[in-house]
């Protein structure tokens, strides 16, 4: 694993690939509250870049705000619903072109409630994640080795299970209706934002 610190954006020679994982770290789970800490990318290669905003000045990243917002490129999330809400939120953008593993595994492995990262690490590829690190505060100005470590590993292994779960949605003949969910989610922030994250908008009953 190598890890590469920034501050508020990414270098100038940085080049994305084709498809890139991204995760996020925040004060907290509510992002119209707590602000956004740390943002993790990698391109499968074993290397990961944390972008970490020790204020919330969100206007010094032109170059992380142009990768988010292109088209052209893949980005992985695990439990994007919360992640591309929170990016989209700070930066003032509309993100396309996503996937979630969460969501597949949800649609995929019918027969299990777990489907956490460090679950899927686990029962896919062997790797146990130690998610000691989850919790703690990521506001703060200075990022300990721990939490760099702890922020890299949540996106070092999204390639390999993108492409497991790849395989088990064309199995199961629901490859489409995962498109589906993934194209859905910058709007499924959108609700979030607006009238929090238990709002049902399917749902026969008004909130």
């Amino acid at each position: 694993m190598h890890i590469h610190l920034h501050h508020y954006d990414l270098p100038a020679d940085f080049v994305p690939a084709s498809v890139i994982a991204i995760d996020t770290e925040a004060m907290g789970l509510k992002y119209h509250r707590d602000r956004l800490c740390v943002v993790q990318l990698s391109n499968g290669d074993e290397h990961c870049h944390l972008v970490h905003f020790p204020t919330s000045d969100f206007t010094q990243s032109p170059r992380l705000c142009a990768l988010l917002k292109r088209s052209d490129i893949t980005k992985i999330f695990h439990f994007a619903r919360f992640d591309v809400g929170i990016l989209q939120h700070s930066f003032g953008i509309h993100m396309t072109n996503l996937y979630c593993t969460k969501i597949a595994s949800r649609l995929t492995r019918t027969y299990t409630n777990k489907h956490s990262l460090k679950d899927l690490c686990k029962d896919f590829l062997g790797i146990e994640l130690s998610k000691q690190e989850q919790t703690s505060d990521w506001g703060t100005p200075t990022l300990t080795s721990n939490q760099q470590t702890y922020a890299a590993s949540d996106v070092l292994y999204l390639h390999e299970l993108k492409n497991k779960f790849d395989a088990l949605l064309a199995r199961e003949g629901r490859t489409a209706l995962a498109k589906a969910c993934f194209d859905f989610l910058p709007f499924r922030g959108q609700f979030d934002q607006m009238v929090g994250d238990t709002f049902d908008i399917f749902s026969h009953t008004c909130d």
